[in-house]
């Protein structure tokens, strides 16, 4: 049991952003507010047989690394968890865990580690899902995160990390809602930013009144941004009225524009993705004769730009309606000739049916936190046993963008020990800084 007299030499941190040490009886600590080579006491919250998570509370040694957080809500508001720590050291600490998790968990280790992808560290995320709380008790609205470790809304002010127009816009809304019949029937507001157009998606319950309706247009005109509403599930979102700019986002080095709805998955930092897309295709070095494959392809983030070299790309994602609108913005961007898609379930997909989409040079593979087990293990069983698809050949290169280093390396795993590839090179991509979201990319070629 952890003394509250002991000082821990903290050594690492782990994909929370919580400092990793070990007291005096070898039991693993988890520390909130700690940074590697600092040593601290803690005050411990919860203990376990194996381990025990800890508050520091005092610094007999402080990192070098460890610097005053920007946002004055930061350790209150749970939407970052790393500004006491330099953005170049967060960016370390990234590459070490997507390193730590290619080894560990698919003993994987890459031949080449890239140049990690850094942006703008401040006023990145174009995208975000703002909780509403009308708290009777005090008489006012808050609109920002949620507290760290707390269903509890944040009271916030302002937000270093969101576009300077929408952290100035936290108390405006605030008052907004204050002033609505349905202020306390109205759960969230999601904001996505692009090129030309900031949108608002306001989640209400009931039915809006002409004095709310009233209320959202006044507010719209004042400060420049479309209201979008959501009175059910994502479907039902549809603009309060028509007109103003589109909301969509450019990648100036291919000449593409993507649109988007505000309820679109699209990447939270516009800067860094339009850098992720321009290194993709790099390490994937698409030649004008080659067909290529992009699974889970989304709205034509790769898709499209592929399609500018390649003599054919076809773009695979799980939904119906996402691949119809995937193939309007092929029609667009005046690529729709070199661009098709297709709707598959990515979660289960035998051998057979993976070779039925034909043999291709290249795949892109992009998948959600879940990772891309189907299309691994299909290409491991493929490689095994090719009887069940005669003729078909498993693609040279495969360029694999993720957003969980955990799953990337148990994909990886299979990738490499069951179907036939090296992993040359791999690096982290700082999407979200001050937080522990890992993003990484890695490179597979045939063996």
């Amino acid at each position: 049991m952890t003394s509250a007299e002991e000082w821990l030499a903290v050594e690492s941190l782990d994909l929370e952003a919580q400092g990793v040490a070990h007291d005096a009886e070898g039991k693993v600590v988890f520390i909130d507010g700690a940074l590697p080579g600092e040593r601290v006491r803690v005050t411990v919250q919860r203990r376990k047989n194996n381990w025990e998570q800890a508050t520091a509370v005092a610094w007999q040694r402080e990192s070098s690394q460890r610097v005053r957080p920007q946002c004055p809500h930061f350790g209150h508001c749970g939407g970052c968890k790393m500004q006491h720590l330099h953005v170049a050291a967060q960016v370390a600490v990234k590459q070490r865990a997507l390193e730590d998790a290619l080894w560990h968990l698919g003993k994987v280790k890459a031949e080449r580690l890239l140049r990690p992808i850094e942006g703008p560290a401040w006023g990145y995320r174009y995208r975000a899902r703002l909780s509403v709380r009308w708290v009777a008790k005090k008489g006012k609205v808050l609109v920002g995160f949620h507290e760290r470790k707390s269903s509890f809304v944040a009271d916030m002010e302002r937000c270093e990390v969101l576009p300077p127009h929408l952290s100035a816009m936290l108390l405006p809304l605030r008052e907004l809602v204050a002033g609505m019949q349905q202020r306390d029937r109205l759960p969230q507001i999601e904001v996505a930013v692009g090129d030309a157009a900031t949108a608002l998606v306001l989640r209400h319950l009931e039915p809006l009144s002409e004095h709310d309706l009233a209320r959202l247009r006044a507010f719209a005109a004042e400060h420049g941004v479309q209201w979008w509403l959501q009175p059910k599930g994502p479907d039902s979102v549809h603009r309060l009225d028509e007109g103003g700019a589109e909301l969509a986002y450019t990648l100036p080095e291919f000449g593409v524009v993507m649109p988007f709805k505000p309820t679109d998955f699209t990447q939270v930092n516009h800067q860094i993705n339009a850098a992720l897309v321009s290194r993709a295709l790099r390490l994937l070095g698409v030649q004008p004769g080659e067909r290529v494959i992009d699974w889970f392809c989304g709205l034509g983030n790769f898709t499209l730009p592929i399609a500018r070299t390649a003599r054919e790309v076809l773009g695979i994602e799980g939904s119906e309606a996402l691949v119809q609108r995937s193939r309007e913005n092929a029609l667009r961007n005046g690529l729709a000739e070199k661009a098709s898609f297709a709707a598959r379930n990515l979660f289960e997909l035998p051998a057979a049916d993976l070779a039925a989409y034909g043999s291709a040079d290249k795949w892109l593979v992009d998948p959600p936190r879940e990772g891309a087990f189907a299309l691994a293990k299909a290409l491991a069983e493929l490689h095994a046993d090719p009887s069940p698809a005669p003729g078909w050949q498993p693609p040279q290169r495969i360029v694999y963008v993720s957003c969980n280093p955990a799953t990337l390396a148990r994909d990886a795993g299979l990738l490499v020990h069951q179907a036939g590839y090296r992993c040359v090179a791999a690096g982290a991509v700082n999407m979200f800084p001050h937080t522990a979201h890992v993003e990484s990319i890695a490179v597979f070629e045939r063996a």
